[in-house]
């Protein structure tokens, strides 16, 4: 960014944090640490130079917003990262369509959705699977089934693009009714899988599901909305990022992944459909 827009978008910035504030020039100007020529100066348009840093940090301890968004580098002007718990996420009242995680997909559309999911991704799994889940992790079963059709919807938009990328051994294991769903009876993990398969084929190509081996590459489960955010699931809570430097190292990541898959979306169905017959 141009240093002269870089100073013009600050000014922009500062004057909104002033006018929430309902303080005058003055009082504004004593809060940060600096006096109110300094502060005119500031907000007069004629300079092209940022503030310090200890009155840019002063600024944003002051009215709680981070350094990224009021340099321009972060559309969310909330602290670099936050915790949010699962169920802040993804249990409001009104169904899945009110949670912050679906008003995130929301802000997110027309730009690229990168997933990583912890187990079966939400939007492939079939209801008895998604019950049989909720039960094992003490989950709302009505909530999840909500938020998979929700996700099921959004992929349908024609200008959603998301990619998913997850270890292949994941969904084998699933096949073979071992680990988590070592109860989960042979009819319903068939099911699940023919009801993947076609998923993967309707949805495609604005959804689409890569595979890495999971003994040679490794990830953490986690999510990135665009360039604005990304959302890392650490088991019952999320640790959301809004600074644009870890969202750059996560979807450097993520790209790390996609170029390291072994199934490529366009083979992931096939991939899927033999799973039966292992």
């Amino acid at each position: 960014m141009d240093k002269r827009d870089l100073a013009d978008l600050f000014r922009d910035r500062l004057k909104a944090l002033m006018a929430r504030s309902g303080q005058n020039q003055s009082a504004f100007a004593a809060a940060i640490g600096i006096d109110r020529s300094a502060l005119s100066q500031l907000l007069s348009g004629t300079a092209t130079r940022l503030p310090r840093a200890e009155t840019l940090l002063n600024i944003a301890a002051e009215h709680k917003v981070s350094l990224d968004w009021l340099l321009g580098l972060s559309h969310d002007e909330g602290v670099t990262g936050e915790l949010r718990a699962s169920l802040e996420i993804a249990e409001a009242p009104g169904g899945f369509d009110r949670t912050l995680l679906a008003k995130w997909h929301a802000e997110a559309v027309g730009t690229k959705i990168r997933y990583v999911p912890a187990g079966i991704p939400d939007l492939l799994r079939t209801e008895a699977v998604i019950a049989y889940e909720a039960e094992a992790a003490e989950q709302n079963r009505a909530t999840q089934i909500d938020e998979a059709q929700y996700r099921i919807d959004y992929n349908r938009r024609p200008e959603t693009d998301m990619e998913v990328c997850m270890p292949r051994q994941t969904l084998e294991i699933f096949a073979k009714g071992q680990g988590i769903w070592s109860d989960l009876p042979e009819s319903i993990r068939v099911k699940q899988i023919d009801h993947m398969v076609r998923l993967l084929d309707d949805l495609y190509p604005t959804f689409r599901l890569f595979l890495y081996d999971g003994a040679k590459r490794f990830s953490i489960p986690y999510t990135i909305f665009g360039p604005i955010r990304a959302a890392i699931y650490v088991g019952g809570m999320y640790l959301v990022l809004n600074a644009t430097q870890p969202v750059t190292t996560l979807t450097r990541h993520f790209d790390f992944l996609i170029r390291s898959a072994e199934v490529n979306a366009d083979e992931a169905a096939a991939f899927v459909s033999s799973l039966k017959l292992a």
